[in-house]
């Protein structure tokens, strides 16, 4: 896949629906539901067996992605809201619940996230947040600095906040 160039413009899908992918450990995409392809512009084929990251819009901090990998591959769920890009480079903002799956063992097999539709209130305050991530992780020629910097003071503002950062993304939306 090539680098999507963002054009500013949202896409919406409704409250109701839910968007759906499934990807292996590795994070390349094994399954994704029509709601997905509609959002993202893209079809089944397009996307299965390619990096997630393919819809990472460029105002997600690296940072957020750090932790939500530290997480899941922990074997623990993970809240977050996420900014992505559809292949014709139109955002939009998801409430995402990023889950482990496992295997009878009780090994990680893959990573389930189901997403919603988030609330306005909460996408202002959690965009000014991620602003404040990406300005840090620029500020650093190095990109894995960058990713460290940013990454620390993500950890500090959740730490000035007394919260967890699934505490914390809970707060966003009352």
């Amino acid at each position: 896949m090539h680098a999507i160039k963002p054009t500013g413009e949202e896409i919406n899908f409704d409250k109701d629906e839910i968007i759906v992918t499934k990807t292996d450990t590795k994070g390349r995409i094994t399954y994704v539901n029509d709601v997905f392809c509609k959002v993202a512009e893209m079809t089944t084929s397009e996307c299965i067996g390619e990096q997630h990251s393919l819809i990472r819009h460029p105002d997600m901090p690296r940072a957020v992605f750090k932790l939500l990998w530290d997480v899941i591959s922990s074997g623990q769920e993970m809240f977050a809201y996420v900014k992505n890009i559809s292949m014709t480079g139109k955002y939009y903002w998801v409430f995402a619940h990023v889950t482990p799956s496992f295997d009878a063992s009780g090994e990680i097999i893959g990573y389930h996230s189901n997403r919603r539709f988030p609330p306005q209130k909460a996408v202002n305050a959690i965009s000014d947040i991620y602003k404040t991530l990406i300005q840090e992780e620029q500020k650093h020629s190095n990109p894995k600095d960058g990713l460290n910097a940013s990454y620390e003071l993500l950890v500090n503002m959740l730490k000035d906040e007394g919260k967890s950062y699934s505490e914390f993304i809970w707060s966003l939306g009352k």
